[in-house]
């Protein structure tokens, strides 16, 4: 069983920057993919980076490239997302998650396994 604890979100203004933070408790995440995911008010959850563990592979949804960085900690087992640039539409409840195989290009939340609590990020405009 892998605990994801998020922390990281809060209110900013349209244009300001963010970092979320996952720590997981896991000690053995090598073959693992951590994502992000987030869901908008009346919005299904949507896929927004994963990397792997082992070799920091990224994947970003269209939505979020060039402004938002996902990375990991090896030895904190921490991953990161950098959200720059932030706009209203990003206002959502963040999510991290895990799966136990090393592939960041798999985009439905149905293939992960295990959920943090989730972080709130609401940005004005």
């Amino acid at each position: 069983q892998v605990r994801l604890v998020e922390s990281g979100g809060g209110s900013v203004q349209a244009g300001d920057s963010l970092r979320l933070s996952c720590a997981a408790s896991e000690r053995t995440l090598r073959s693992y993919t951590m994502g992000w995911f987030r869901q908008g008010p009346g919005k299904e959850r949507e896929f927004v980076a994963g990397i792997t563990w082992y070799d920091g592979r990224t994947s970003y949804a269209d939505s979020v490239k060039g402004r938002f960085t996902i990375s990991r900690d090896n030895a904190k087992y921490t991953v990161y997302l950098q959200m720059n640039s932030l706009k209203p539409e990003d206002t959502a409840v963040y999510y991290c998650a895990a799966r136990p195989y090393p592939n960041p290009y798999v985009y439905s939340d149905r293939n992960y396994d295990y959920w943090g609590q989730g972080t709130q990020v609401t940005v004005s405009s």
